[in-house]
């Protein structure tokens, strides 16, 4: 049976140097083999210990059971600072529990409904945009899962398609900053204090500046339109409106910009992520991408499903979702513990970093039934309904679950079903895809299909 591609893993110990190298490169291959069966793992530096948890009842503690105890680590701010400022995502505390609560309302189901039309044109554009290379020639496809990715945030978020001039330049910009930025900056391993500054790379600094120059356009904008009361009713217009309900404060223009530097990423990066694995993995199974166009066929239209028609996807949703569980677009996770832990008759000190690795548990042996293979009826079985509640977590989970997933859960298997109805995808055997990881899961030399129209 041919397996999902899933890297190597790492052999024996190695030096904490050749740990960095390796995890520069790609943090995934990186990491031994044994953590597809651990329940945790302890590495030791000379500067911090960190704990890699899959059991569980260890992750449920430290993200559902006692969150406010485990914040995300500042070490993940420092590569991204440059780029995400303040945003949610970095955020802990009092700072990110009045981020939430102005921001959550936005992404409430009715609101959901409200956002789905300019989600449709959206695929509507990527079904269109394909037809250029729909020749059976070899086409790189995460960089047009990307456009579709970025153009849904665009339309959903600003009320403009990615063919707007700013937003063509935002999504330039962005990804000449995936390219400058690498994921380890010399902060997130040694112990800098505050007032030292971070030598990120100058490129990297360039051009994320250049994106928050273009963000606070958009939206100081917006902020024009919210007064003279011309605003579109999307979710840039809610958020910025929404008053946290106990102070009565709303977002001001810098606040914003951090929050949409973190929709673009999180909301663009991990979708585009997900649909070109999802494309691969029905490339290399021909049989679900079969049963997928035969689906959407018969529920609609060739202009696209409508809202209602979206939950009827049920084979869509459910390749969406073995995607995700191998190919998760975060495949690690870092908290820190506020105070001294006992994690299975171990010391964890405080200060530790408490790694969650979805990548990890989505695969662990002790878990899952068959667990690198691909195998969207699994859901179907007691395996599968227990591992989605106890070791599924491709949007984190607990009370810092991602704020788009419902989002994320009606886009992804959009996408995904209005393309595979219009387009066959073939494997190309020459150029086959191998994950690595950065900031999220790609393709090491991109994901490579042939794409036919469907007759």
């Amino acid at each position: 049976m041919t397996l999902p591609p899933k890297p190597p893993a790492r052999e024996g110990r190695v030096s904490l140097w050749r740990y960095m190298k390796l995890f520069r490169q790609d943090i995934l291959s990186a990491q031994p083999a044994r953590l597809y069966r651990a329940w945790m793992a302890e590495f030791k530096t000379p500067f911090f210990r960190s704990y890699l948890c899959n059991q569980p009842e260890l992750v449920d503690l430290v993200l559902k059971n006692r969150p406010d105890d485990f914040p995300k680590s500042d070490r993940i701010r420092e590569g991204l600072a440059p780029l995400l400022g303040n945003s949610v995502f970095v955020t802990n505390g009092e700072t990110w529990k009045r981020q939430r609560r102005i921001i959550d309302p936005a992404f409430e189901g009715g609101r959901l409904r409200d956002t789905y039309p300019a989600m449709l044109k959206a695929g509507q554009g990527a079904v269109t945009r394909l037809a250029s290379v729909a020749n059976g020639e070899p086409h790189e496809i995460e960089s047009e899962t990307s456009h579709a990715a970025a153009d849904v945030i665009f339309r959903t978020l600003f009320s403009i398609p990615i063919e707007n001039e700013i937003a063509t330049q935002v999504f330039h910009a962005f990804r000449d900053h995936q390219r400058a930025q690498p994921v380890l900056n010399l902060g997130a391993f040694l112990p800098l204090p505050r007032w030292m500054p971070r030598f990120h790379r100058g490129e990297a600094k360039k051009t994320a500046a250049t994106i928050r120059r273009l963000i606070t356009d958009l939206t100081a904008a917006r902020m024009q339109q919210i007064k003279a009361g011309t605003a579109p009713d999307d979710l840039a217009t809610k958020i910025m409106t929404t008053e946290d309900p106990l102070t009565g404060e709303r977002f001001e223009t810098e606040e914003m910009v951090d929050q949409v530097a973190i929709f673009f990423l999180a909301g663009h990066e991990t979708s585009a992520s997900a649909l070109a694995w999802a494309l691969y993995m029905l490339a290399l199974y021909q049989d679900w991408q079969e049963k997928l166009a035969q689906e959407a066929l018969q529920i609609y239209s060739d202009h696209g499903p409508d809202f209602a028609q979206v939950g009827k996807l049920r084979l869509a949703r459910d390749v969406f979702r073995e995607t995700l569980r191998l190919y998760p677009p975060v495949p690690m996770m870092v908290r820190e513990a506020t105070c001294p832990e006992r994690f299975r008759d171990r010391d964890v000190p405080k200060g530790a970093q408490i790694v969650l690795s979805p990548w990890h548990q989505h695969r662990h042996e002790r878990l899952w039934d068959r667990p690198d293979e691909f195998d969207p009826a699994r859901f179907g079985t007691e395996n599968g309904k227990t591992c989605l509640r106890s070791a599924y977590m491709p949007f984190s989970a607990g009370q810092r679950v991602c704020t788009g997933a419902g989002f994320a859960m009606i886009e992804g298997p959009l996408l995904l079903s209005m393309l595979v109805r219009a387009y066959r995808f073939d494997l190309v055997p020459e150029r086959p895809a191998m994950p690595v990881a950065h900031l999220t899961v790609r393709g090491k030399d991109g994901i490579w299909l042939r794409i036919t129209p469907r007759g």
